[in-house]
């Protein structure tokens, strides 16, 4: 199966990564995420949740309402918590919020701004579907992921956000009772 890799483009990366998640480029668009912003703060001269001229870079309040279009929800993970209570056969994805360098074409500023990352397992492999890659980056297997979300979440000003849909949300059956990566759900 193919893998769906949506590259960056302006400020829309939110964009990029919820349509990396669900590995559909039809699932969301532009404009879509504009009128999500807009029914957030509907009387805002300038709306808080994207840039201000309106190129994107929108914030987690849009990715979290986006994704209860599609029966969704985002968990955010606290990073106080062990990766070992993450069952990732119930999470659809990962999408990470992670600061990331200002480029000015092939320069790289000593500004660092936020940047949301999906992250997708597909045939049992976990992929890094960052839209400023060229390409996928392969992360391996479960205990693959583990270790490159304990490395990302330990960064500063780094956060995690689970795409699970509401039945796994509900039961909370993203988390494992046993402590492993995979398994047992807590009720």
């Amino acid at each position: 199966m193919p893998i769906y890799h949506e590259k960056q483009k302006r400020e829309l990366c939110a964009l990029h990564a919820l349509n990396n998640v669900f590995q559909d480029g039809q699932a969301y668009n532009k404009q879509m995420l504009d009128d999500i912003c807009q029914s957030l703060a509907p009387s805002s001269m300038v709306n808080p949740h994207r840039s201000v001229l309106g190129l994107g870079n929108y914030d987690v309040n849009v990715i979290m309402a986006a994704l209860q279009l599609k029966d969704c929800e985002a968990i955010w993970w606290d990073k106080r918590k062990n990766l070992d209570m993450l069952n990732a056969d119930n999470v659809l994805g990962f999408i990470l919020n992670m600061p990331s360098p200002l480029q000015w074409g092939p320069v790289s500023l000593p500004i660092k701004r936020k940047h949301w990352v999906a992250v997708r397992e597909l045939d049992n492999v976990f992929y890094n579907l960052d839209s400023k890659f060229k390409n996928p980056e392969v992360i391996g297997d479960k205990e693959a992921l583990k270790s490159f979300l304990k490395a990302q979440i330990r960064a500063k000003d780094c956060e995690l956000l689970l795409v699970v849909s509401k039945t796994v949300a509900e039961r909370k059956s993203w988390k494992t009772e046993s402590g492993g990566i995979g398994g047992a759900s807590w009720q």
